[in-house]
């Protein structure tokens, strides 16, 4: 059978049927590169296409008037681009690759199949955009009411889960993939801060760094300093219909 990337990431959370892997397949049959730096989507564009990251790194951002960027997400293989502007004609939030990507695009309408023919996996859909809901609010008490090393180091923690997530990797080290700049726009921070606040957690011996790979040398420590909760932990999708 043909594979998926949205498919194997799903497919860590539920036993698949083939009819439902079939259906997902279908939603990566055409490929599309997207360089660094590389706009895919642009905030309130008309937005007809959905995509699946199938190889690099992106991110969602917004900008304010003011010029800044707010930094949504970082979007990692098998996540589903644009899902938030599923509901809405235009796009609610830019798009872009954080390095060299490649996407599949999909006319939304194709989800139509998908909830018609396949509940389990449309309540599965709706799953996972809680699971993303979830992690933007915890972005949000972070920005609100942590100090910046705890911002930093629970942006260093969401990214070694979601790599963990993607690749399947338990390794405690992974190259981070990201300037000081896009781990600032993400927690409200000037690069100068992130940098300052890398080489205290570094000094603390809590983390090393060598040729732009993070290690986590201690990861208690660090979920401590952030109030981290590790999401991937925990998901209850025993209420899930069967499969068809």
């Amino acid at each position: 059978m043909s594979t998926s990337c949205f498919a194997d990431r799903i497919g860590d959370l539920i036993d698949l049927t083939p009819a439902e892997r079939r259906s997902l397949v279908r939603l990566e049959e055409r490929s599309r590169p997207l360089k660094r730096g590389a706009v895919l989507v642009r905030e309130n564009d008309l937005q007809n296409e959905l995509f699946i990251l199938t190889r690099g790194t992106a991110m969602s951002y917004v900008l304010l008037d003011d010029g800044s960027r707010q930094i949504l997400r970082f979007l990692f293989p098998g996540d589903m681009v644009g899902f938030s502007s599923l509901v809405y004609q235009r796009a609610t939030e830019t798009i872009a690759g954080v390095g060299d990507c490649v996407v599949a695009p999909f006319e939304r309408g194709a989800l139509t199949g998908i909830v018609t023919e396949h509940p389990r996996l449309s309540a599965l859909l709706m799953a996972t955009n809680q699971m993303e809901r979830v992690a933007l609010t915890d972005r949000l008490v972070a920005l609100g009411r942590t100090s910046a090393k705890a911002r930093v180091a629970a942006i260093l923690l969401e990214i070694r889960d979601s790599r963990r997530a993607a690749d399947g990797a338990p390794e405690a080290s992974f190259v981070l993939g990201l300037t000081q700049e896009e781990m600032g726009d993400a927690v409200g921070l000037t690069a100068v801060h992130v940098n300052r606040m890398l080489r205290q957690l570094d000094d603390e011996r809590l983390i090393a760094r060598e040729n732009g790979r993070v290690t986590l040398l201690n990861e208690a420590a660090l979920a401590r300093i952030a109030n981290y909760i590790g999401r991937f932990n925990g998901i209850d999708l025993g209420w899930l219909p069967a499969g068809r």
